[in-house]
C-alpha cells in the first residue's frame, strides 16, 4: 500500500491553462526577438560582424525558445507544508473547556483513518 502525505492546498501545481498560457507567452517573446534579429541581420548596411550576430540569434533562438518554454515549472519547490504556514499564536493553549466564538483564530482539523484491523473484517 503506498502511503501519501496529506495534499495541501500550497503544494498544488498551477492550472494547466495557466502553465501554457505562461509558456506560450516566452515562447512568443523569443520568437519575436528571432524575427528582429533576422530583419537586422538583413536591412542593416554594410554587412560586418554584427550581421552575423544577429544570423546566429536568428538561427539558434527557436531551439532555445522551445527548450525554455517546455521546462514545466516546479511546484514542489513552491510548496508550502501546512505546518508552516499557518503559525500559532504564542499564548495558544488547548482550549476544550471554551465554547468557540467568531473571533477565535481558526483552527486546523486533521482526519486520519485507522489502518483496518483484521478482526473488523468478519
Amino acid at each position: 500500500m503506498k502511503h501519501t502525505s496529506a495534499q495541501s492546498a500550497t503544494s498544488l501545481p498551477r492550472a494547466p491553462r495557466d502553465d501554457a498560457h505562461t509558456r506560450m507567452g516566452k515562447y512568443f517573446s523569443m520568437m519575436a526577438i528571432r524575427v528582429v534579429c533576422f530583419v537586422l541581420m538583413v536591412a542593416i548596411q554594410p554587412y560586418g560582424w554584427y550581421t552575423w550576430l544577429f544570423a546566429i540569434g536568428a538561427v539558434l533562438l527557436p531551439y532555445f525558445a522551445v527548450v525554455i518554454a517546455n521546462v514545466a515549472a516546479a511546484s514542489a519547490a513552491r510548496a508550502v507544508p501546512p505546518e508552516r504556514a499557518i503559525e500559532a499564536p504564542p499564548s495558544a493553549a488547548p482550549r476544550a473547556a471554551q465554547t468557540p466564538t467568531t473571533s477565535d483564530t481558526p483552527t486546523v482539523v486533521r482526519i486520519h483513518e485507522a489502518p483496518r484491523r483484521p478482526e473488523d473484517a468478519a
